[in-house]
């Protein structure tokens, strides 16, 4: 039995007065899940344990079975992994958001959708303006930042340090940006007192420098969004982890298909190839036949792949109801169909599992802490009694509510 996870980014959602009270699972157009919920089995899944943020690097590692206790480091690690930065034992990398502030307050946490092509250059800007005068000032290279994709990039520091409170720019739309800024942890204050005081001071003369950058000048011009500001936030130093063959015996090649650096990074950690798909975005216009494909041809040689599809929890950040709707439509047709299409004539049987990480609702426009429904299908399973795929149906699922590493352990048994 080969093992396949699809995995749409913060799908789960609430009730919502405008879809009549349901919820955006419950009210989108969505047959091949419901046709898998139907014929599978369902539950939810705690993807978050106690004491740790919402984020995607959490619930991600957690739902490929590994104890967040023992290996979790900070987004900004796992993003270095996939980006091909090899860390030095005092590199402290920290995920760096280019963002968009107006009127004292975070906008947006993606600079107004910014493309890789105009990031790479405001980044090459900063390095110049910014990292480079700190350097000469340390006689070292103390900092640098490393391009990664669209709004999400690295902040190389040598030897921060990593016991800060930073906030996630996604977790504070519209919010008054300064009483964000980075503290540090209670009981470090002393250790973490330089890191956040840098920290803070490059968020502040990026500021200053970033507007006055060609792309900025010309986006002001248009009356459109500026990406100016920085916004550090989740870093840590180099996780040992054990790869998925380690620990699974079952796996012994596996594959991610992800267009962003977070879950790649992930699954190199993991030992999982990484599978890089053209016109794969993060966001609703991604190329998901591409993906479809991508991993149907994983299937055909690897027993483990993990498809991340980014565009639903893009849009739940955006608060945009019709684009999630729509993104949920086209992860069940565009990604889903295909792949179940092309499983029932492999010679292998092949095990389907659907689920989101976290909720991004799009009336909050943040992650929460809330457990998610999934899906468990392959040929031969005996069915439980939901009929659809969503949030308040998939509690009477026949797997119940499991926990953490108990899905991938679950999964892992089904062969």
């Amino acid at each position: 039995m080969k093992h396949i996870i699809i995995l749409g980014d913060g799908m789960a959602d609430h009730a919502v007065e405008r879809l009549g009270g349901k919820t955006l699972l419950q009210y989108a157009d969505k047959p091949v899940m419901d046709m898998l919920a139907k014929n599978g089995r369902t539950g939810r899944l705690i993807t978050v344990p106690e004491g740790f943020p919402p984020g995607s690097e959490v619930a991600n590692t957690a739902i490929l079975g590994y104890d967040l206790n023992k290996v979790y480091e900070g987004r900004g690690p796992l993003e270095a992994a996939s980006i091909g930065y090899d860390m030095q034992p005092d590199d402290f990398a920290i995920r760096c958001n280019i963002i968009t502030l107006e009127d004292g307050k975070i906008i947006t946490h993606n600079g107004g959708n910014l493309q890789t092509e105009d990031a790479r250059k405001l980044i090459d800007y900063l390095n110049e303006t910014l990292a480079r005068p700190i350097n000469e000032e340390a006689g070292f290279e103390r900092v640098k930042f490393i391009c990664g994709i669209q709004y999400r990039h690295l902040l190389i520091i040598k030897g921060g340090s990593k016991h800060i409170v930073c906030n996630p720019p996604h977790d504070h739309p519209n919010e008054e940006w300064k009483p964000l800024l980075v503290t540090a942890e209670k009981g470090y204050e002393h250790e973490a007192e330089e890191t956040v005081e840098l920290i803070n001071k490059l968020i502040l003369r990026s500021q200053e420098l970033l507007p006055r950058h060609a792309y900025n000048l010309e986006k002001a011009a248009q009356c459109e969004r500026q990406a100016n500001s920085i916004w550090p936030w989740s870093g840590g130093y180099r996780p040992s982890m054990k790869t998925l063959m380690e620990q699974y015996p079952q796996v012994k090649t596996g594959a991610v298909i992800s267009a962003v650096d977070l879950i790649q990074g992930i699954g190199k950690y993991a030992g999982l190839r990484i599978i890089k798909v053209p016109g794969a975005t993060g966001l609703a216009d991604t190329n998901y036949e591409g993906k479809a494909q991508a991993a149907i041809e994983a299937l055909k040689k690897d027993d483990f792949v993990f498809v991340h599809v980014e565009a639903t929890d893009e849009a739940g950040h955006d608060g945009d109801l019709e684009l999630k709707l729509r993104a949920i439509n086209y992860l069940d047709q565009r990604l889903i169909k295909p792949i179940v299409e092309a499983t029932k004539l492999m010679s292998e049987p092949v095990c389907i599992a659907v689920l989101p990480d976290h909720p991004t609702p799009v009336e909050m426009r943040i992650h929460v802490n809330e457990p998610v429904p999934f899906i468990i299908y392959y040929n031969g399973i005996e069915p439980d009694d939901v009929e659809h795929y969503d949030e308040v149906s998939c509690t009477n699922g026949g797997y119940g509510l499991l926990r953490l590493n108990e899905f991938m352990q679950t999964l892992m048994k089904i062969q």
